[in-house]
């Protein structure tokens, strides 16, 4: 009888492991890329306002210059808190924007 107790409580220990693990690890996972999504849009905006104001004309607008045109302060990873490369870029083709970040 002790034997079925504990191989019962031990299979509703497992399978809430089960459960539970992936579920955690997939918000986790989730989180972290939306706080990558708004940092990302944040760099974005501000490039789009320094390209439509005629400030920044290459198709290349690294950070510094949007630092240097005032347009955005230091901006750091959410993650790691670790500020960006100065020279991280946004890339304009066909009107698409893309942040691409340099280590």
């Amino acid at each position: 009888m002790k034997s079925n107790r504990i191989v019962i409580i031990s299979s509703i220990i497992i399978i809430i492991l089960i459960i539970t693990i992936p579920t955690i690890y997939k918000v986790i996972k989730n989180h972290n890329q939306n706080l990558y999504k708004v940092v990302e849009d944040k760099i974005i905006e501000k490039a789009k306002a320094c390209y439509y104001d005629k400030k920044c004309s290459e198709d290349k607008i690294t950070l510094k210059e949007l630092y240097q045109n005032k347009y955005l302060d230091k901006v750091s990873d959410p993650i790691t808190k670790e500020y960006y490369n100065e020279n991280s870029y946004i890339e304009i083709k066909k009107g698409k924007y893309k942040f691409i970040v340099v280590e």
